[in-house]
């Protein structure tokens, strides 16, 4: 097996375990937000977040697949140009879903978490 045949066995392989992710992990989040309803409490927040942190994972993963491409087999301007794109657009994606799923932004997270604290005691 070549080098280029054994980066491109890599790349499906994160790509699938990427789309096996998403897949497995949202149905669990429906599963998981049905068992809330049958249970009486909230399921829409709890099945918004659950489905938040799938797409964060599943996105990290597929970025894994999308640089050992271009790193290794497609070593092209136009496809390193392409990875940055998908790159910055998934960022993007995953700042906004943190933030979404924590109701801050991520420099702040530590400031209200110890606020929390505070107000606890």
């Amino acid at each position: 097996m070549q080098f280029e045949d054994a980066m491109r066995l890599a790349a499906d392989a994160f790509e699938a375990v990427g789309v096996v992710v998403l897949i497995l992990g949202s149905i669990a989040s429906f599963l998981i937000a049905a068992g809330d309803v049958r249970r009486g409490g909230p399921a829409f927040k709890p099945l918004r977040r659950n489905l938040g942190r799938v797409i964060l994972l599943g996105l990290e993963i597929l970025i894994v697949a999308d640089i050992i491409t271009t790193i290794t087999i497609d070593q092209t301007p136009s496809s390193a140009i392409t990875l940055g794109i998908v790159v910055l657009v998934r960022t993007f994606l995953s700042f906004s879903l943190e933030i979404e799923l924590d109701g801050a932004l991520p420099w702040r997270r530590a400031a209200l978490s110890d606020k929390a604290g505070e107000d606890a005691v």
